[in-house]
C-alpha cells in the first residue's frame, strides 16, 4: 500500500455514503445569496433527501428566503464527515448539495438539485434519483459511539486487527487507529511519520444492526487470532513506538 488512500472493497455506494454524512451531520455551512452562515443542530432530514433547515427570525438566509421574488433563493450546503476518533486527517468525506430554499412551516426546506460527493478518492457527482432513494447505513447514527469505545477500551483488539493487513502495508507504521465502520466492513487508518494510508477489512456479510456489527467484528478477531504476527508491527513494538 503507498501513502495515499486505497480503494475500499465492499464499501457503501456514493448515494448511501452521502445520505450517511447527511444524517451523521451535526453541522452544516449554507452559502446563499445573503452570504454565508454556519448552523449547529440547526438541520433534519426527510425520507425524501429534503433538508429542513430550523434557523433564527434574525438569520439573513431566512430574510433571503421571505424576500426571494419566487421565494426560493438558491444555495449551496456544505456537510463534513468527520471521524470520531482523532486521527491525522479527520476529514473523512464533504458532501455539496446545491439547490433551492422554500419557507415552510416556520423552518426553511432545502430541495437538492445537485449533489456531490468527495471522498479520498475523487469527487462524483450522485444521481438525484439514486439520493432521493438511498437510505442511510443502518450504523450511520451509532459509528461515532462505536469506533470512540473500540479506540478508547479495546486498543488490543486493534492491534490484533492488524494481522489481516498486509505487511508491506505496515512499514513504518507508528500508529493505527479505527476511521470508519459501515454495515460493509471496518477501515484502519495507518498513520507513518509523514503520511498516512487506509486499509479496508470487509465483513463476510453485511451487518445491519449493532448485534449483527458485534459478530462480524468478532469473526474478524478470529480470523485475525489465527493469523501470524506481520513483521513490521514485530519492529514498531521492538523499536517502542508501538
Amino acid at each position: 500500500m503507498g501513502d495515499s488512500h486505497t480503494t475500499w472493497t465492499a464499501a457503501p455506494a456514493a448515494a448511501e455514503q452521502a445520505r450517511s454524512v447527511l444524517a451523521a451531520a451535526w453541522s452544516c455551512a449554507v452559502t446563499a445569496e445573503g452570504g454565508r452562515e454556519e448552523f449547529v443542530g440547526a438541520h433534519t432530514v426527510s425520507e425524501d433527501g429534503r433538508v429542513l433547515l430550523h434557523v433564527p427570525e434574525d438569520s439573513a438566509l431566512l430574510a433571503a428566503a421571505i424576500c426571494a421574488p419566487r421565494g426560493e433563493p438558491s444555495a449551496v450546503l456544505e456537510f463534513a464527515d468527520v471521524a470520531p476518533v482523532p486521527v491525522r486527517g479527520r476529514i473523512r468525506a464533504r458532501l455539496w448539495l446545491a439547490g433551492w430554499f422554500a419557507p415552510d412551516d416556520g423552518h426553511l426546506a432545502f430541495r437538492p438539485t445537485r449533489v456531490v460527493l468527495r471522498r479520498p478518492s475523487g469527487a462524483v457527482v450522485v444521481g438525484l434519483d439514486e439520493f432521493v432513494t438511498a437510505r442511510p447505513d443502518p450504523l450511520a447514527l451509532a459509528e461515532a459511539r462505536l469506533l470512540t469505545h473500540l479506540a478508547d477500551c479495546h486498543g488490543d483488539a486493534v492491534e490484533r486487527l492488524t494481522r489481516l493487513v498486509d505487511a508491506d502495508s505496515l512499514h513504518g507504521a507508528v500508529r493505527v487507529r479505527p476511521l470508519a465502520v459501515d454495515r460493509h466492513g471496518l477501515t484502519l487508518r495507518v498513520e507513518r511519520v509523514s503520511a498516512h494510508g487506509d486499509v479496508r477489512l470487509p465483513f463476510h456479510a453485511p451487518a445491519d444492526d449493532v448485534a449483527q456489527l458485534t459478530e462480524r467484528v468478532h469473526v474478524l478477531l478470529a480470523q485475525a487470532s489465527a493469523a501470524s504476527c506481520p513483521r513490521a508491527l514485530q519492529r514498531q513494538r521492538t523499536d517502542g513506538d508501538g
